[in-house]
Formats: C-alpha cells, structure tokens, sequence
C-alpha cells in the first residue's frame, strides 16, 4: 500500500517543461457542456452546501480506499483474500498512473483559474486543495486514479465476497459519488472520470478471469 504513493510520486518526474494546454482547450468544452447544458452543476447545488459537502467527504476519502479494502477482509477474517482483492486494486490504480505520461495535463481549476468553479462552498473543499496542491503531481490528470482506484475496489469486493453484497454496492455508489466529485470540483475533467472507470473495467476483467482459474484449478 505504501509503495503505491511511491508510484504516484514518481510520475511527477514526467511533468513536461513546456505546456500547450491543447488537450485541456478540447477537455473543456465537453466539460461545459455537462456542467451548463445538461445542468450538471445546478442539480448538485440545488440543496445548498449539502451535497457539494458530501462530495469533497468522498473525494478526501479515496486516499484511504486501499487500506480499507485490506482492513475489512481481515475483519471478515477473509486474510486469504487479500492477494486477489489487491490485483484488481492494484491494476486498477496502477494502470491509471502508467498513462499519465502519454496524456500531459493539468486540471482545470488550475488552468481555467475561477472559471467554472463551484457556486457552493464545501467545508472540505480547502483541505482538500491544500493536499492536491502540496502533495499532488504536475504530470497529467489523465485518466483519474481517484476514479479508477474506487471502482476497482467495488468489482473486487463483488467479485471475491459475493455473499457480503452489501459492501460492493456500498462501493460501487462510493465509487460513482468519487466520479462526479472530481468533475464538481474541477479536480479533473469528465473525460479523466470517463477513462478512470474505462481502466477500472480492465482491472475487473482481471478479477473475473483470476475467479475462473481458481475454479478450474478447484
């Protein structure tokens, strides 16, 4: 788990020294589309600070979606568990940094300065910021790990603890509430989000074809 910071870190040793902004001028324009035509941005605000607020609580908590992954098989004292549900995490968050250097990029809120920030201010929201801004990388927002990592996480738990149904839906609506956070808070574009659940289905190919083997070999 903590070598999986260490990889995220090191993609920063790809952040090109000169920019032309070429694929976030495109990223915009369907990010605008989403947030002021098809009213993504009002419906989320419609009820005030309330679910902005719970957002940024889902966007601060994908730090901790691989500790929890492990931490909940061992309470279910399901140990022997671990390797399989860590493969598609890991494939899934992994594969999402791998790209990074082939898709340069920075977000939004970054490069568009105020321009389609949120009208509603979350508690959460600075603390967020302050850890992407001091603790991010510079390289690319393409696709989002955020996203990817979190779905992941779902498929695993749905895949190897199908009597536990519970705790896969739980993750899979965490995993969607990720999605649209990152996009809200123009943490990344909706095509990051778009691609992150795109690598998250490799990561789940990954599982399925693991479950079939172990049957096999059973």
């Amino acid at each position: 788990m903590a070598l999986v910071l260490v990889g995220y870190r090191e993609m920063n040793w790809f952040t090109p020294r000169q920019r032309d902004y070429h694929l976030e001028m495109q990223w915009i324009e369907w990010d605008r589309l989403l947030l002021y035509h098809y009213n993504f941005q009002h419906a989320i605000e419609v009820a005030g600070s309330l679910i902005p607020n719970y957002l940024e609580f889902c966007y601060l908590l994908v730090y901790a979606v691989g500790p929890f992954t492990v931490a909940i098989l061992y309470i279910l004292h399901r140990r022997y568990l671990v390797n399989r549900v860590l493969l598609v995490y890991l494939l899934g968050t992994l594969s999402a940094y791998a790209l990074f250097p082939y898709f340069p990029s920075e977000p939004p809120r970054s490069v568009f300065g105020a321009s389609d920030l949120p009208n509603v201010t979350a508690g959460l929201r600075e603390l967020n910021l302050f850890l992407v801004g001091n603790y991010g990388i510079h390289s690319s927002v393409f696709p989002s790990a955020h996203v990817s990592s979190a779905f992941s996480a779902a498929w695993a738990f749905m895949l190897f603890l199908p009597d536990k149904k519970w705790l896969g839906r739980g993750m899979l609506v965490y995993a969607i509430s990720v999605a649209i956070a990152v996009v809200y808070g123009r943490y990344h574009y909706a095509v990051d989000a778009l691609s992150g659940f795109g690598i998250s289905l490799i990561a789940l190919a990954a599982g399925i074809i693991t479950c079939r083997m172990k049957r096999v070999k059973s």
